[in-house]
């Protein structure tokens, strides 16, 4: 038989043993969502990735990354013109009058691009390809001069949704020469799937950005807002013109002060007017777009700093788009934002 002493001493150290159990497990479920961060490249940029996770979820945070780099690979096979044998450049080199078959993700962003040309007045045209490439901003190196308007003219003959026949996932290019760029609302397109990827796994609190182009979800921590900084368009310089709430919408902006080069005193800009072939030439600098998706947002952003700011502001307010428009008045900087931005943005002091 045991001695009294010795058994007391045994209960004692069990009891301890289980109150030190419930204290460690109080301590796991009262600890707080913790913020993971990821990041990598893509897209001839980078992306950057924030959630809120609980403890299981953090340590399966390398198996996230692993999930996001593969389904951007996937985007980018599909909608690259930088990839030779993409599905988009596989189509770009198909001839004319062939039907071609695309992914169901392809097509709905060229529905979607094609949505979106008509809401904006064909300013988004993503048959402009051969122009944006002439001018030297797309995949194929810079020209050794500008391109003449005789060129521009001929290039023009095949710019236009009317030159492409799209129904049932199947398009048939009109002419061997139509080049179709999806570009400008691919990256939009990129961030609406990982913040899908990130809801189906329950986490819904979150920011994606690629290349500029953001979603946000719910909080940062705990009373704490996701705030985005919008950039100041000035050349060669970082600084910030206002800073945002913008709920659980996704924002893009588009602007002609960084992608643009000078040749004879003159500035060309990366953004082409589809109905003219030439870049842009007006004293809007950058929009921005807020919109429940992102490829929306990406999308308008381009389409309304193409038209201008007067042409611009007019579509936002009659479409109920929210946009903040930054124009450049002598040496100001002037800001006009449409009647639904201020409606649904937070201005942060």
């Amino acid at each position: 038989m045991l001695n009294p002493l010795f058994q007391y001493k045994i209960k004692a150290m069990k009891c301890l043993a289980l109150v030190w159990c419930c204290l460690l497990l109080n301590a796991c479920a009262e600890r707080p969502p913790q913020l993971v961060s990821l990041n990598g490249e893509t897209m001839g940029t980078t992306y950057m990735v924030k959630y809120l996770a609980d403890i299981e979820q953090l340590e399966s945070s390398k198996q996230m990354q692993a999930q996001l780099d593969s389904l951007l690979v996937d985007i980018n096979q599909l909608m690259s013109t930088y990839i030779a044998d993409s599905e988009l450049s596989l189509l770009n080199q198909a001839p004319a009058g062939q039907a071609i078959k695309l992914s169901e993700e392809t097509s709905f962003v060229l529905q979607e691009a094609i949505r979106l040309h008509g809401l904006s007045d064909g300013m988004l045209d993503i048959t402009v390809g051969p122009l944006v490439n002439s001018w030297g901003f797309g995949p194929e190196a810079k020209p050794e001069k500008i391109p003449s308007a005789e060129q521009l003219r001929a290039l023009s003959e095949y710019v236009g949704i009317d030159k492409f026949s799209f129904l049932n996932n199947e398009i048939i290019k009109h002419h061997q020469q139509v080049y179709i760029d999806l570009s400008t609302i691919a990256k939009g397109y990129a961030v609406d799937r990982i913040a899908q990827l990130l809801s189906d796994k329950g986490l819904n609190n979150y920011l994606v950005e690629i290349g500029g182009e953001m979603r946000l979800s719910g909080h940062k921590a705990i009373g704490q807002n996701w705030l985005i900084a919008i950039e100041k368009p000035v050349s060669g310089l970082r600084a910030i013109q206002r800073t945002v709430s913008i709920g659980n919408n996704a924002i893009a902006s588009s602007g002609d002060y960084r992608n643009y080069y000078e040749e004879d005193g003159i500035r060309y800009s990366h953004l082409i007017n589809p109905k003219t072939a030439y870049p842009i030439q007006h004293n809007l600098l950058s929009v921005s777009v807020v919109a429940h998706t992102c490829i929306e947002a990406d999308g308008l952003a381009t389409a309304l700093i193409v038209m201008g700011a007067e042409r611009g502001i007019a579509l936002a307010e009659e479409n109920g788009i929210a946009a903040l428009f930054i124009t450049k008045e002598g040496d100001e900087f002037v800001e006009y934002q449409s009647t639904a931005f201020r409606e649904q943005v937070t201005l942060m002091p």
